[in-house]
């Protein structure tokens, strides 16, 4: 029996993910695009340029702001708030998972290591090898600036796969494998092999016209808190990262 109430369940989630609408453009809260929503999670693909959570600066300008906002206009399929499960960088656009009540959001922080994070970056130049994992130890300085180090004592572990997808005489555009989450990993990691991420003024070079950090979280899959079936949300190239490849 508790095989066929499983059972039950996966495919009723399965039958919400087919047959998900987002909600009218108008209904959306700015700078975010509804992905996919239950009862348990909630995930959107982020802007550019809008925070995860608030800081001492900024506090409703926020994607957690806003989304709690969203569910408390009273969508059928939501509660009265919102859980932030992780966070994307201010400048890093893309799918962000957030969760719906307590439960979901402890199963989605325990499970979070072993879900598999895809990332595109566009960087500056060619890569020596088209595909590989770099490596490193990663550390913070007092200006909170993350560098790499050699001795494991002083660091943490930070692995970041990648593969070159396309190149052009300025720029390649990268698919990327978040082995591990450290702080800025990816950013310092291709800055670390001499490319840079576009448009990163902390890790890379300071280059007139670039509009924006060319990193983008493209997709996620996890395994739902609730049915425990696997799911993947996905997004595209950013249409700005293509017209920097197209010169």
């Amino acid at each position: 029996m508790p095989n066929q109430v499983l059972k039950v369940k996966v495919n009723i989630i399965q039958e919400n993910q087919k047959q998900f609408k987002r909600p009218p453009k108008r209904y959306q809260p700015r700078g975010l695009s509804i992905l996919y929503e239950d009862r348990d999670i909630l995930v959107v693909d982020k802007v550019s340029g809008l925070l995860t959570v608030s800081n001492e600066k900024v506090r409703d300008n926020t994607a957690y702001y806003l989304l709690n906002e969203y569910v408390r206009k009273g969508n059928q399929k939501s509660r009265s708030r919102v859980f932030i499960v992780h966070r994307l960088d201010r400048d890093t656009s893309g799918v962000i998972v957030f969760a719906k009540n307590e439960k979901a959001k402890r199963f989605l922080q325990e499970e979070w290591q072993g879900f598999e994070k895809k990332y595109y970056a566009l960087v500056h130049g060619t890569m020596p090898d088209k595909e590989g994992v770099i490596t490193s130890y990663l550390a913070e300085n007092s200006v909170h600036r993350m560098y790499s180090v050699a001795d494991p004592q002083k660091g943490k572990l930070a692995k970041t796969g990648y593969k070159v997808l396309r190149e052009s005489s300025k720029y390649s555009l990268l698919e990327i494998d978040l082995l591990t989450g450290r702080k800025n990993q990816i950013r310092v990691h291709l800055a670390d092999k001499g490319c840079p991420v576009a448009g990163d003024k902390k890790y890379g070079v300071k280059e007139k016209g670039i509009k924006r950090l060319t990193l983008h979280a493209a997709s996620i899959t996890i395994i739902h808190p609730f049915s425990k079936e696997k799911m993947t949300f996905s997004t595209k190239v950013p249409a700005y990262f293509e017209s920097l490849m197209k010169g």
